[in-house]
């Protein structure tokens, strides 16, 4: 689940992803690049071009370069609308220069390209759509438009019109695939991108709350003496004092009996003892479960040996990631559940298995292939309100789970519980989603990690 925080950064970063800096590199390359194939053609080919307004339009693009320099810092970075109107005089400048040398029979009329895949690699829809139809009306400008070529000679280069229409035609379809194919790849770089970050976050605030509670623990227990100490001179003091004096002793040991009831309530989440960072498999599951055991839905928590294994449930590691991975999906199986969750714990001498079933539906056809892939919904239909009034989340539950859980050293499996083509009637108990969780028992037993000593709380 991302939190209003997360949004709001993507927001606040997501209209700012082109430094300026870089669209001046690329700008500088570009430059030099026309005054190089200028120079060719003139003094190699012998072309007859209109050097001053070709050298014009070139100039200008050196122009806005030289004040983008001096006016903006270094590190300063585009909102859309800048970076729209950048890219929209390169695109307007590359135009002017082809049609002044032949449009389509210029062989680098291809370079027209260039802005459309940069705005749809880095920018918003809109922008590249508007840039995307605003060059393919230049191509089809120049296309009818345009000074064509001359050699010193008079003779006039020509392509034949079917020529001419392909590459047209080659053009239009490049700025179309190529703005697709790159946008769809930085939105996915994107989505991991956030998806990645709100799973860091999630687990370093498992990690801070898990440091917190031991902690509090600790100091519950180390200061339980000099508490107790407190109280018996007090009540000593009580006995031998008289008048004020006496209220005054009284008043230490209330106070010390409450700083004790505090202390024991702020501790009751465990001590942080080294012998507390193993559990077994029984108390981490019901651990990962606790938050939605009161949510209407029943819960059955069950543990059995594997084929295999002895009777003893495996000792493990009480792993932050391992509590959050699993609780993501007891709550995903809490949610869609009709009526109640199974979490099932097995384990053989090699490994160590985790089951979580629900009666709901199971996942959709469309989704079951994606699962472990971060999406996010932009809104949520009138259906999943009515089904999941509560939750608040935007479809990365699965992925963060997926992500901690195999950092631990697992591997997870999603399959649904029966057909859903299936009748009511036909379908079993168990019908709605399945994630097995198995880890390598080494992986995971306590075990295989030895106790160190508790370290002594040092001021």
């Amino acid at each position: 689940m991302l939190s209003p925080s997360l949004g709001l950064m993507q927001r606040e970063t997501r209209s700012e992803w082109v430094r300026l800096r870089t669209l001046i590199y690329l700008r500088w390359m570009a430059i030099v690049g026309q005054l190089a194939a200028i120079a060719v053609a003139t003094a190699l080919y012998g072309f007859r071009l209109p050097l001053g307004l070709c050298y014009l339009a070139i100039g200008a693009s050196v122009i806005a370069n030289l004040i983008s320099i001096f006016l903006f810092p270094r590190n300063k970075r585009m909102t859309e609308a800048e970076a729209l109107l950048m890219l929209l005089f390169d695109l307007s400048q590359l135009s002017f220069l082809l049609f002044l040398t032949g449009g389509l029979t210029n062989p680098f009329a291809l370079l027209i390209l260039a802005p459309v895949v940069i705005s749809a690699s880095a920018m918003e829809l809109r922008t590249t759509m508007v840039l995307g139809v605003l060059a393919i009306l230049f191509v089809t400008l120049f296309a009818f438009v345009n000074v064509p070529l001359v050699r010193e000679d008079g003779a006039l280069l020509e392509v034949p019109p079917v020529f001419e229409f392909g590459f047209w035609l080659a053009i239009v379809i490049g700025i179309v695939f190529l703005s697709f194919y790159a946008r769809r790849i930085a939105v996915e770089i994107r989505s991991m991108s956030d998806a990645l970050l709100a799973t860091q976050m999630a687990l370093s605030r498992e990690q801070k709350l898990t440091d917190l509670g031991g902690v509090v623990a600790a100091a519950a227990h180390e200061l339980g003496t000099p508490l107790a100490t407190i109280k018996m001179v007090a009540t000593e003091l009580v006995d031998d004092l008289e008048g004020d004096a006496r209220e005054d002793a009284l008043l230490i040991r209330a106070q010390a009996d409450r700083c004790r009831d505090i202390l024991r309530s702020m501790g009751r989440a465990g001590k942080d003892d080294t012998h507390l960072r193993q559990a077994p498999l029984a108390a981490v599951l019901k651990e990962a479960a606790e938050p939605h055991l009161g949510r209407g839905k029943e819960v059955e928590i069950a543990l059995e040996p594997g084929p295999g294994g002895d009777a003893r449930q495996p000792t493990v590691i009480r792993r932050p990631e391992v509590i959050h991975g699993l609780r993501n999906l007891v709550q995903n199986a809490v949610d869609f559940a009709r009526g109640r969750v199974w979490v099932e714990g097995s384990w053989t001498d090699r490994t160590v298995t985790v089951r979580i079933v629900d009666d709901g539906e199971g996942y959709p056809a469309h989704v079951i292939g994606r699962i472990g892939d971060p999406f996010v919904r932009s809104r949520r239909t009138e259906q999943d309100l009515a089904k999941r009034p509560e939750y608040e989340g935007m479809g990365l539950g699965l992925f963060i789970a997926k992500t901690l859980l195999e950092r631990s050293g697992a591997e997870l499996v999603f399959a649904n519980g029966s057909d859903p083509f299936l009748a009511p009637e036909e379908r079993p108990e168990r019908c709605g989603a399945i994630v097995e969780v198995v880890w390598p028992r080494a992986a995971i037993e306590a075990d295989a990690a030895p106790v160190a000593e508790n370290a002594p709380i040092t001021a």
